[in-house]
């Protein structure tokens, strides 16, 4: 199901398939969201929960015992419930069930809330532990904009430089190894890698013919940029806040070892949230 929100600035449409953004679309019409294609990328803007990224072997540990997990995590193919909703505010959740259990042995309630506020967009992801124990997890968002990927580029804004963490080829991460201008390319294999991540992002700046994107994400410790490696323009970028870093060669597999790892005790929540402000050109 389709759900809308909309002010005079922004109308927005979220899907409760993986709570994730269908539609970005300013007052004169123009859509900012990619909308998926099968030649290219075929999702729009999933979510990451309650890992992020690619695991090593499709499997982690916790507390000694291995789990598989698929890339990503599973809040992305799975249908949240909508527990309330405004002309400019709405919220999903997604609880634990049994078959979640079986990859992540955790109750927890995860409810994701979209608000306008002018030509912002405010999303917040508030997890909950609901288990008799602590709880480990991972946030990040996933989200594609349309761009030109061989015109237009990203400011990482406050920053003159960033650095790369490198990649193996089996795509795990390695410790940073290149420092690059904080004005980045939409194309990671401009450094040989398959996604450009870097630490502290705050805010990123995309820019386009069409206006600009700018992600504000203060709440998140990591930043990827991504587009799939393809001999023609894809015509998208995802900006993707992380709390966490994925599976990289410089760290152990117990999901206690991950960099950024959020840790929740029983009965405990936490809110992490983000802005998309969208700056279209007249």
């Amino acid at each position: 199901m389709i759900y809308t929100i909309q002010n005079q600035h922004l109308t927005v449409q979220i899907e409760d398939l993986g709570a994730q953004l269908a539609s970005i679309q300013d007052a004169r019409g123009r859509e900012f969201l990619w909308q998926g294609s099968p030649e290219s990328w075929n999702r729009r803007a999933p979510i990451l929960f309650p890992i992020i990224g690619r695991l090593k072997d499709s499997t982690y540990q916790l507390d000694g015992v291995s789990y598989k997990m698929p890339n990503h995590g599973f809040a992305r193919d799975l249908v949240f419930e909508a527990v309330s909703q405004s002309g400019q505010a709405l919220s999903l959740r997604l609880d634990s069930s049994e078959e979640t259990r079986k990859v992540y042995p955790f109750d927890f309630s995860l409810t994701v809330t979209y608000t306008l506020e002018e030509n912002r967009l405010i999303k917040s992801h508030e997890v909950e532990n609901k288990s008799d124990r602590e709880m480990l997890y991972e946030l990040g968002a996933h989200d594609g904009f349309r761009a030109a990927v061989s015109q237009d580029s990203i400011q990482v804004e406050g920053m003159e430089t960033v650095r790369l963490y490198g990649m193996d080829q089996d795509n795990l991460l390695t410790p940073p190894d290149r420092e690059v201008s904080a004005r980045l390319p939409l194309t990671p294999m401009t450094y040989g890698r398959d996604t450009m991540i870097f630490d502290n992002p705050g805010c990123a700046r995309l820019h386009t013919a069409q206006g600009e994107v700018v992600i504000s994400a203060q709440d998140f410790l990591y930043m990827g940029v991504w587009t799939p490696d393809r001999p023609f323009d894809t015509g998208f970028v995802c900006i993707e806040p992380w709390s966490t870093l994925p599976d990289g060669t410089f760290m152990g597999r117990e999901l206690a070892d991950k960099p950024g790892v959020r840790r929740l005790s029983p009965g405990q929540k936490e809110t992490l949230l983000y802005t998309t402000s969208i700056c279209g050109t007249n």
